[in-house]
Formats: C-alpha cells, structure tokens, sequence
C-alpha cells in the first residue's frame, strides 16, 4: 500500500497542478455528462489559466521578497526566526509520515461528508492537502504518534470543507463564481477574525462611515483610482521605502521604477488570468448542475478550489500591497516577537482575500483586520517556531544557510494549527475528539440555520 501511494504522490509531484488539474477536470466533467470534447476544452482552459496565475504570483512573490528584504535591511530587524515561505511548508507537509497518506484520506473524508449531506464542496484543489498534512505532522511531533497525525488531517480537512461551505455563498456573489467555493486553510480561517473586526467598526462613530471600496476610490481619485493605477502608486511607495538608499540616483530610480511597473502588471492581471478560468470553469459547473437535477432532485454542489482565483479582485490586492510595510513594522515593535518575514509576504492576499465580500470591498476595513491578523500570527508563529523546525527536520527538508527556526505565514501565522497543537499538548487523543466534536456542533448549528451563518460571513453583502 504504501508503495502505491508512494508512487501516487511521485506522479502527481511530478506532473504539476497546470498538467494534474486539466486531467482531474476532463475526468470530473466526464463523470457529470460534459461531452469529451467539451469537457477536454474546459481541463486544458484551467490548467492554462493557472499557468498565468502562478506567472503573475511569481511576478508578485520576487517583487514583495526583494522590496521586504530591503526594507528589513534598512531598519536593521534582527531576530531568531525566519520565514521560509508556503512552498518550504508544503516540501515539510507531504515529505512527513502523514503527507504520503494525505491524498487517499482527504478524499475519503470529502466522499463521506458529502454523502452523508454534511458538505456541498467536492475538493478537487488537490495539492492544498497539504495544509492538511502539515498540521497532521504537527500532531505527530507532538505525540511521537502516526494515527494521532492521521486524525488531526482528518478533521482538518472536515474543517476545511466546513469553511468552504459557510462561505461559499459570499465568494459566489462578490467575486461572481457561480458554484465555486474555498477549502483553502490559508484563507478561510481569516473569516472569524473579519467578522469580529467588522462588527467593531461598524460600532464606532466615524471609522465606520469611512467608504474605501474599489469604486469608491475610483469615483474619488479619479484616474489614480484605476487598480493599475494604483497598483504603480503603491509600488512607487513600496520602492522608495525599500530602495531610497539601494545606489546612486540612477540605480534607486530603476529599483523604483521597476517596482511600480511589476505591481501595476499583477493589478492588470491577475484578473485577467481568473477571466480565462471562468473560462474553462463555465461547463464544468452547468455539467454539475446539471447532474444534480437529473441524480439528486437538483441538490446542490460546490466545486473546491485554490483561494488564488480571489486574489485577483482589486480590494485584495490592493490591501495585500499597504500590509507588506505594515507587515515589516510589526516585526519591528511587537514585543516578545521572534519572526523576521521574507518569503511569505506574497501570500498576504491569499489571507485577506475572504475578506472582501463581509466587509464589501473596503479597503480601509481589510487593511484594519489584516494587520490584526498578522500581529496574532506573529505570536502564533514565535509560540510554534521550534515545532515547525522540528517538523522539518522530521520530514528531512534542508535548513536555509544560517537559519536555526523557521516558519512561514501559511501555515505558521494561522490559528488552526495552533488550535491543533495546544489541543494535543493538553489533552492528546481527547484533545482531537474534542476539536472534531466542537466542529460537528458548528456544523449542527450552520445547518439548522444556514442563511444566518452565510449571511455573517458576507454573504447578503453587495459589491
């Protein structure tokens, strides 16, 4: 069995989510009634469209990483642990005991839940198990204990498909993607966190009259309000704060200028490259639907994907950008803080991202809850800094030269695996039936009235 799934791991490895996710598509579609040549059409437009994404990502991560790392030379930042980054994460997921049988369990987990109608998502974002795997390797570091690792993936995978349900309605109607939903742990934890800082600032005089959603900003500044306007704008600020000591006046102007040019491109397109998605997504969910009428009386079902189809929306973008200097402060003045971030500043937007549609774009309110989540995360992260790099060597991955700890913002920012390890630590085994309890009450409770909870995660909100 376990060469099997060793070898399963390997292929799926190896091919890549652009070449993996068209097969997964056409066989998907297939299943559901697509015809072939429709359906290969729709497979081959998403693994395209994801080309472009993680083109443009990568754009954003070598841009975020040089300016972050200047800005953390010019204020002289020194501290113990560094972050390494979510594909360094990744590597320690699936390289761990619980990542060879992540793939298998998750799928289980998801069959089940669906068949027994406690999920509308069928997670099909296939290489984000990883999240799963990660918290699950945690478990076994703590406790020395494969099947404890096993359940904690598990039930971190059920709280995924939770989360991507409750807020699959907002995501549908802010970022227009009809029977879409989220079962991404970078992302969907922030909701809580967004609900609560909402509620406060609709409480207070002032803050809350403060409209700074995309059009909003446009209506106001006009041309400089475009997205690609204003992705320059940031990044001529960006720039400047990193590079105004980086040479001579010719060198600083590029370093600058470069800056300003590579951002406004990942405002331009990244929504471009979720245009092509949709693209190839359109069949795809009209082939479910369609499936649905005909097998099961019309039910309803999501189709699970990778949070970096939202990314692309001006508010989480724009928000991501300001919170990378905001970001780099933090490290400087939090007290007890431990974490100097490099690597991981690029997946900002993927932790704001499901803010939008609660908070209906503003910008102003994202930015707020954002830099609350991070000032949590760094805590977070310095609490289980030595668990993650234990977590590493475990999983045999090779130290960044000179670093003794690391961690990165997904996931070591992030309250679930936190959640996990503290729940462990106390009280192992019953520790992860109590976590696994708490969450079938939240799914109770999220079925007897689910309107409620979907309209509190910013499902009745308009964009």
């Amino acid at each position: 069995m376990e060469v099997f799934l060793s070898t399963l791991k390997a292929i799926i490895d190896n091919l890549g989510a652009t070449v993996a996710l068209p097969i997964i598509i056409f066989l998907f579609a297939v299943a559901l009634g697509a015809p072939p040549g429709r359906a290969f059409r729709a497979g081959i437009t998403i693994g395209i469209a994801f080309i472009g994404i993680n083109l443009v990502i990568g754009l954003m991560w070598n841009t975020l990483s040089e300016v972050a790392q200047a800005m953390v030379r010019n204020t002289g930042i020194q501290r113990d642990v560094v972050d390494v980054g979510w594909p360094s994460a990744a590597a320690i997921a699936f390289g761990s005991p619980v990542g060879l049988w992540v793939i298998p369990l998750t799928l289980l987990v998801n069959i089940v839940m669906l068949a027994l109608r406690w999920t509308k998502t069928l997670d099909i974002d296939i290489w984000n198990y990883w999240h799963f795997a990660f918290i699950g390797s945690l478990v076994v570091v703590v406790t020395g204990n494969l099947a404890l690792g096993l359940l904690a993936a598990a039930i971190a995978a059920a709280l995924a498909l939770f989360l991507a349900d409750w807020t699959a309605p907002a995501v549908q109607r802010f970022y227009n993607l009809p029977g879409i939903s989220i079962p991404h742990l970078t992302t969907a934890p922030g909701v809580p966190m967004a609900i609560v800082v909402n509620g406060v600032i609709d409480r207070i005089p002032g803050l809350r009259d403060v409209q700074a959603d995309p059009e909003a900003i446009r209506r106001r500044l006009g041309i400089a309000g475009e997205p690609v306007i204003l992705g320059l704008i940031i990044g001529l600020i960006l720039g400047i704060l990193g590079f105004y000591n980086a040479g001579d006046v010719q060198t600083v102007v590029v370093k600058v200028l470069k800056t300003a040019m590579n951002l406004a491109a990942v405002m331009l397109l990244l929504p471009r490259m979720v245009q092509i998605l949709m693209e190839g997504l359109i069949p795809i969910s009209e082939a479910a639907r369609d499936f649905m009428q005909r097998r099961a009386a019309g039910r309803e079902i999501y189709i699970g994907l990778d949070s970096a189809i939202l990314i692309g929306h001006p508010a989480a973008i724009s928000t991501a950008l300001v919170l990378v200097p905001v970001a780099i402060l933090l490290s400087a003045i939090l007290p007890g803080n431990r974490v100097i971030l490099f690597a991981d500043l690029a997946v900002i937007p993927f932790v704001v991202a499901m803010f939008a549609p609660l908070m209906r774009g503003n910008i102003f309110r994202m930015i707020i809850a954002g830099a609350l989540t991070l000032a949590v995360g760094f805590y977070i992260a310095s609490s289980m800094a030595d668990l993650f790099t234990q977590a590493a060597l475990l999983a045999k991955f090779e130290m960044p030269p000179g670093a003794v700890r690391i961690t990165s913002i997904a996931d070591g920012f992030l309250w679930p695996p936190f959640v996990f390890v503290i729940a462990v630590r106390l009280a192992g085994v019953v520790g992860l039936l109590v976590l696994a309890a708490l969450l079938a009450v939240a799914l109770f409770l999220y079925m007897r009235n689910p309107r409620a909870w979907e309209a509190a995660a910013g499902a009745a909100s308009k964009d």
